[in-house]
């Protein structure tokens, strides 16, 4: 059977961006194509741009999901880390921040949960620990342990490389309302349902205490008082 192969990358278009034409199933793509196409994004090669095309490969078939470029908004990936992987799982599957399709919880943890929204589908994917231990086995003449954990992750079976369970995202979370709201205490917009209320004040999360940044220069004192423990978070 003939495949309908994509044209060429469209002036001016970032690396990864959908090209014109079919979209190729993943089933029929080659590894090292995928690689290629994930080397090119990422902008090196990696043991992680390998995990990452085992895992969008896994978690594609488990949800019957072979073009997920044409899924759209139909799919979605949450991913635990921000690390090499991901890269790999946002070229091949098409999912961006931008779109909302692709999420990123910062569990710190090699995982990602493939939801097929249609569906109500979704599996996640975690990357055995022994994995890298075990990557000798699997490349006996390769003395470079990075060259050997490519080199097995290639090699490994689904079942040695990840550890694959179906999960159910908790009612709400992804289809939260498109609504802004104002936070009580620096006045800045909050938009999907992402404020806290504490105390019966609606606060963002840096007010309510959940921030990765402090102002550079002390803000004047308030009458507000500090942010709110988020002991009383409702």
């Amino acid at each position: 059977m003939s495949q309908v192969h994509e044209g060429p990358q469209e002036p001016g278009a970032p690396v990864g961006a959908p090209r014109p034409g079919a979209e190729v199933p993943l089933s029929a793509r080659r590894f090292d194509e995928l690689l290629a196409e994930a080397v090119a994004f990422h902008g090196h090669l990696c043991p992680g741009q390998v995990l990452g095309i085992r895992m969008t490969l896994a978690g594609c078939q488990a949800l019957d999901i072979d073009r997920p470029r044409a899924a759209g908004k139909g799919l979605v990936v949450i991913v635990e880390i921000d690390r090499c992987a991901t890269d790999a799982i946002q070229v091949l599957t098409g999912v961006s921040l931008g779109k909302r399709t692709l999420r990123h919880m910062d569990y710190g943890k090699m995982a990602a949960t493939f939801v097929d929204v249609t569906r109500g589908r979704a599996v996640r994917l975690v990357a055995r620990d022994d994995a890298r231990q075990r990557a000798a086995e699997w490349a006996r003449d390769e003395p470079d342990p990075r060259r050997a954990q490519m080199i097995a992750y290639r090699l490994m079976p689904d079942a040695a490389l990840l550890r694959l369970e179906q999960v159910t995202i908790c009612p709400g979370w992804l289809d939260r309302r498109r609504v802004r709201v104002s936070c009580d205490v620096c006045g800045e917009g909050i938009n999907y349902q992402r404020e806290l209320v504490v105390r019966g004040r609606t606060l963002c999360q840096p007010c309510a205490g959940l921030t990765y940044y402090v102002p550079a220069v002390a803000p004047a004192a308030s009458d507000e008082g500090p942010p709110a423990s988020l002991e009383a978070v409702s």
